[in-house]
């Protein structure tokens, strides 16, 4: 029987050992076996925290939500200035944790997922929505708002390319070149945009004198943290 009290920490170990044994597959046809046994537990006490495979997996995806989320919002306390925001968030999208090989196997293999699973899906939809919001909030800002959504749109796909690219492990791409290539991709078109009739903002023209965290579509910066089935 489980001791008291250890139900959190075999949770979180299960979740870890399930990011890393994904990892070393490449796919998510692993087992709850597996899993147990990267965790140094017994598949019986996988199956009494989780249920189920699929239930853990979703929890682990759940996991690297918030683990993106909670980074974002401390990069995003700790700048001053809307174009400082913009540089946290692509950092925050490029930290060690997130190019980890692990991490990043894992996220292609929830991606892939997403075709079959339309759970899976929800969860990668909210961090699209989350990755866009961040960056659209901060560059109203900054520009006209139809220029600010095509240049979000851009940043995003970038961000996300990238980080794929950091996959082909024949050739990958590190954390400072990536930063500094979405950083170069920002900065023309900010100077670009800058040059055109409608001119660039303010820097100080701030949507919000809230506190940073998650964005709402509408732009909205909200710490508030949603109900973990949207985690």
């Amino acid at each position: 029987m489980p001791k008291v009290g250890m139900e959190p920490v075999r949770r979180k170990a299960l979740v870890d050992a399930a990011l890393r044994v994904i990892g070393d597959h490449g796919s998510l046809a692993v087992t709850m076996s597996d899993i147990a046994r990267q965790a140094g537990v017994s598949p019986a006490l996988a199956h009494h925290y989780f249920g189920s495979k699929e239930h853990l997996l979703i929890e682990t995806i759940r996991s690297l939500l918030r683990q993106l989320r909670s980074d974002t919002v401390a990069a995003l306390k700790a700048a001053q200035t809307p174009r400082a925001r913009l540089s946290a968030i692509i950092r925050v999208n490029f930290h060690a944790d997130q190019f980890a090989p692990d991490t990043i196997a894992a996220w292609l293999a929830f991606y892939a997922e997403a075709q079959r699973s339309e759970e899976t899906r929800r969860f990668l939809v909210i961090y699209a929505r989350r990755l866009r919001s961040n960056l659209l909030a901060d560059l109203k800002a900054l520009l006209p708002t139809d220029a600010a959504e095509r240049i979000a749109e851009g940043a995003a796909a970038m961000i996300d390319g990238l980080y794929i690219r950091q996959s082909l492990k024949s050739a990958p791409i590190g954390i400072e070149a990536s930063i500094a290539l979405t950083e170069d991709y920002l900065n023309a078109l900010l100077a670009t945009t800058s040059s055109s009739p409608e001119g660039v903002k303010a820097e100080t023209a701030a949507p919000s004198s809230g506190p940073a965290g998650h964005l709402l579509p509408q732009g909205r910066r909200d710490d508030h943290i949603e109900p973990s089935r949207d985690q």
